[in-house]
């Protein structure tokens, strides 16, 4: 039987099998580990939005999301972002089309919440995720933050 991915919001029973999952090894220093994600977002839970991501009784992924956040940082509230903030799609879940559900998620959540481009950012090389993004029709802003590259999707 065919089953359709959802979002699960993180508690108190699914917890530890969220700070199990794992990338592959080969991916760890591309992406943080969900328990630091979490710590992240029990941190600023005005922005983030943790989710996993379930296919039937299965959790294939996490998905952290931000909303609102001044990405500029500078107090302005000049460039007000929303966006994807973490993806770990479970190392051998990986190529079942859960990324791809993960971010069409996030784009409808933006656009629930009024907005209009989903922002995310990654660290390039061997084993990245750039050709996943590109490829899913985000654009390169030519920007950095910190070590990573930062992308951008219209939302229509």
């Amino acid at each position: 039987m065919l089953t359709v991915p959802r979002l699960e919001k993180i508690s108190p029973s699914n917890v530890d099998a969220a700070i199990a999952l794992k990338v592959r090894p080969d991916q760890e220093h591309l992406v943080a580990p969900v328990a630091h994600s979490l710590a992240e977002a029990y941190a600023r839970p005005d922005v983030a939005w943790p989710r996993l991501i379930c296919d039937g009784d299965r959790i294939v992924g996490f998905l952290m999301a931000f909303f609102d956040i001044d990405f500029a940082g500078d107090g302005t509230g000049t460039d007000i972002r929303y966006g994807l903030w973490r993806l770990n799609i479970a190392a051998g879940e990986q190529g079942r089309g859960y990324g791809r559900f993960a971010v069409q998620a996030v784009a409808a959540e933006i656009r629930r919440r009024g907005g209009a481009r989903l922002t995310v950012c990654w660290h390039p090389g061997e084993n990245g995720p750039e050709d996943f993004y590109l490829g899913l029709g985000f654009r390169l802003t030519g920007e950095m933050s910190g070590d990573q590259r930062v992308g951008e999707l219209e939302l229509s």
